[in-house]
């Protein structure tokens, strides 16, 4: 039996399940790959809007990174919702640290909603730092 590919989507969770590292797992297992997940922040959420985000320290978000890095691996990884600078400028340190490429960054900024999901701190990071890194 083949071992399968392994992905890492960093991203945030939607409680609604129709968007962020749900979304993402979902994809992964329906293309046999299996999913592994960094999370960045917990939104409340569902069909109607956003009605709360809260944001991961950076330091767990990257040690969420380190601990799959270091055992699991990944072949590709996709980045979501970041929310802010610090996270953003962390995500994009860390990629560079424990090579995780192929990167495909996905530079959610807005819901379907309307409520704004990347600050306006972060869109410069995301810009210098991370795009630079998407392969």
């Amino acid at each position: 039996m083949m071992t399968p590919a392994v992905a890492l989507t960093i991203a945030g969770s939607d409680s609604g399940g129709g968007a962020g590292i749900q979304a993402d797992l979902r994809t992964f297992a329906f293309h046999r790959v299996h999913g592994t997940s960094a999370l960045t922040c917990v939104t409340a959420q569902n069909t109607l809007g956003v009605s709360q985000v809260v944001a991961l320290s950076p330091e767990m978000v990257s040690a969420q990174l380190e601990a799959i890095a270091s055992d699991i691996g990944v072949q590709a990884v996709k980045t979501g919702m970041l929310l802010n600078r610090e996270i953003t400028q962390m995500v994009a340190t860390q990629v560079k640290k424990l090579r995780l490429q192929p990167l495909v960054v996905d530079p959610v900024m807005v819901s379907r909603t309307g409520a704004q999901l990347l600050d306006d701190t972060a869109i410069a990071a995301l810009r210098d730092e991370l795009l630079p890194l998407a392969t």
